[in-house]
């Protein structure tokens, strides 16, 4: 599995982050009926037949009272989406309930407990895949309908959120991701490592400073010599004496490049431009929330489009 995706695995395998992720973006009544105290991470490697296995997902279980539910998290990493993810989402969601079978764990004697599988998706273009695997089936004649397969997924398309939870980790989380430029991730990593200073989030901080490091750092400052880190306030260090100088060290060497080319005769105006610009292409090309964030703010404040997944 790549770093990025470890590192962002290793950050819903907390309880707090998972709580925050179903109060603040699954807007349903399940949601406010369930103890979040109870919330207990189960082993996500289940073994098909083929013996693949499926260790790249997130299993949570939940209580209400004496009932048990099963919160299935597929992180997904994909730059496009994934046509047949609605038939991927039934093929785990069916080898989960065989586990819970043969480790005695379904809810009773011939009744399985409740599941709710949640796409986590990042890339650029917006999710359009189908969401239910019986939009997958032709439709037949001849009564066949009833027999087609029906599994609908929840779907977190982070480009697509426009209204987000405030003191939310997932709120963190996707602006970080978009931020592009150092000085917005430091105001956010100052804002989570407030809200997550003491002993009990120790573990999260770590998680969220290892994800920084490894993937937001790098994106703004790809050749930059990066140490470890394994606190945010290394992390916050780390911007302000290695990434934020590499950008204007970047900066610099792209301007005089440029009026080199232009006292050479070979760019002038333009050349100088095309010199500095690597100091923004160096580095990922911010996702779409990142260019649109402008204009959906200003739609959600004259409520235009909604605010829900």
């Amino acid at each position: 599995m790549p770093a990025h995706d470890n590192a962002y695995k290793n950050i819903f395998s907390h309880r707090q982050v998972v709580a925050d992720l179903l109060t603040g973006f699954v807007a349903e009544d399940w949601v406010r009926a369930v103890d979040l105290g109870t919330l207990d991470k189960c082993s996500g490697s289940y073994v098909s037949d083929d013996l693949r296995d499926r260790q790249d997902d997130i299993v949570w279980r939940v209580r209400r009272g004496d009932e048990v539910a099963y919160v299935y998290l597929l992180l997904e990493f994909q730059s496009s989406a994934d046509a047949w993810m609605a038939l991927r989402v039934m093929v785990y969601v069916g080898l989960l309930y065989q586990d819970l079978i043969k480790t005695g764990e379904a809810a009773a004697p011939g009744r399985l407990p409740a599941v709710f599988p949640i796409v986590i998706y990042n890339g650029e273009a917006a999710w359009s895949a189908r969401r239910d695997v019986a939009e997958l089936v032709e439709p037949l004649p001849g009564g066949l309908t009833a027999y087609r397969p029906s599994l609908r997924y929840h779907l977190l398309d982070e480009g697509q959120t426009l209204v987000r939870a405030a003191d939310n980790t997932v709120t963190d989380i996707i602006e970080i991701e978009s931020a592009p430029d150092p000085d917005q991730v430091q105001a956010i990593i100052a804002r989570i490592a407030k809200r997550l200073a003491g002993p009990q989030n120790t573990e999260l901080r770590r998680a969220l400073a290892v994800w920084i490091r490894r993937v937001v750092l790098q994106r703004l400052a790809p050749d930059a010599d990066l140490p470890p880190a394994t606190e945010l306030a290394e992390v916050q260090a780390m911007l302000s004496g290695n990434v934020i100088p590499w950008n204007q060290r970047a900066l610099e060497k792209g301007l005089r490049q440029g009026r080199e080319e232009g006292r050479d005769g070979t760019g002038g105006r333009h050349a100088t431009a095309s010199a500095a610009r690597p100091i923004a292409s160096g580095r990922r090309r911010a996702p779409r929330r990142s260019r649109d964030r402008a204009g959906r703010r200003s739609a959600a404040r004259r409520g235009v489009g909604g605010g829900r997944i």
